[in-house]
Formats: C-alpha cells, structure tokens, sequence
C-alpha cells in the first residue's frame, strides 16, 4: 500500500508496567523492532520512542513509524497527534495496537473504527485525532474471572499459562500489522479472522 503508517503501541511507562497485560501493544512494536534490528529513540515534539523504517522489501518497502507513548495509556492522544502531524500521516493510515478484555487471550483481531470498549488509551487517541476511523490490532487478553476489578487484570501480568504462548501471540500480531501496512484491512482481515484459535 501507498503512504506512511504509524504504528502506536499501548502501554504504561517503566518497569513496574513492563510485563503487564495492558501493555501488550508496546511488546508487539518491540518484537516488530527486533525483527528489523531497530532502536527506538526519543521523538521530535512528541512524548514517544520512534523508529523510522520500512516494512516488506528492504530499501523499497512500504514507510512505516513504530511508536510507543512515553505517557501513560491515558494520554496516549497527544504523542498519537503529535506524530501524525509530524511525520504527515492521516488518521486512517494509523494503526493502534493494544490489549482487548473483550477477546479471548490468544486471539488477534483487525478493525477499522468502532467504540473505544471502556479502554482509555483509545478513547483519548480518538478524541485527539477527532476520529475513531483509524485502524485497530486488537490483541485479546480475555476478561478476569471470579470479582476482580478489569483494571486490576490489566494491569496484572500474564499467567504463568498465558506466558506459555505469549511469544506466539505477539508474533500473531506482528504479523498482521505487517499485513496491514502492505496488504490492507480487508485482505490482513481475511487471513487473521480465519485462524483457529491455539
């Protein structure tokens, strides 16, 4: 596909958050960053780490910004915009990907719009790019079981079953943020909605 994509992974600043279920996203980009033997850096007039690149064939391939907020998640909108604007990408060429209580752990799903389903980090992205039409990687982390607060299970890091297979969720969703960038949603959607749950 023609045009720049930014790419924002969710998630909470330092190390207290690093292993947490809310910050899925931002392990996605990490991945997405080892891949391609990059190295975030501190952003120009945003609060944000960044890598310039390219995805699909080397030196030709289709231009594309990782980001991850410095912020916490309820603050993400303004690094979003501040990048958007900077680098010149329209908010349908931008790509959020962050952790959904309402899909099952193990799962990844693609969307274009729709609500913000009580997450913060999107209901402030939304509100800052005055749209909810940007794209969505929606990594599923499930929802608590038994009384416990959603916020406190996301917040919490995964089980010691869930790690068991994180590895292969976030490469799920690396995946399909590569899809997106070069294939589009309705053709990135036609390949990860087929899969079977692990």
């Amino acid at each position: 596909m023609d045009g720049t994509h930014l790419v924002i992974g969710l998630g909470n600043p330092g190390p207290k958050y690093a292993g947490t279920r809310h910050n899925v996203g931002q392990m996605v980009l990490d991945r997405i960053a080892a891949s391609t033997g990059g190295s975030f850096r501190t952003a120009r007039r945003a609060q944000a780490v960044v890598i310039e690149g390219r995805m699909g064939v080397p030196g030709r391939g289709a231009r594309t910004i990782l980001a991850k907020p410095t912020t916490y998640m309820n603050l993400s909108g303004g690094p979003t915009k501040g990048l958007a604007d900077f680098y010149g990408v329209s908010p349908e060429d931008v790509i959020v990907v962050h952790d959904d209580v309402d899909l099952p752990f193990d799962t990844v799903r693609l969307k274009r719009g729709g609500g913000e389903g009580g997450h913060n980090g999107l209901r402030d992205i939304s509100k800052a790019l005055g749209t909810r039409g940007y794209l969505r990687v929606r990594v599923g982390v499930g929802r608590p079981g038994g009384r416990q607060d959603t916020a406190d299970h996301v917040l919490a890091p995964f089980s010691a079953t869930e790690r068991k297979s994180l590895e292969l969720v976030i490469g799920d969703a690396e995946d399909a943020v590569e899809a997106l960038v070069l294939e589009g949603l309705t053709a990135a959607q036609q390949r990860f909605h087929a899969k079977e749950t692990r």
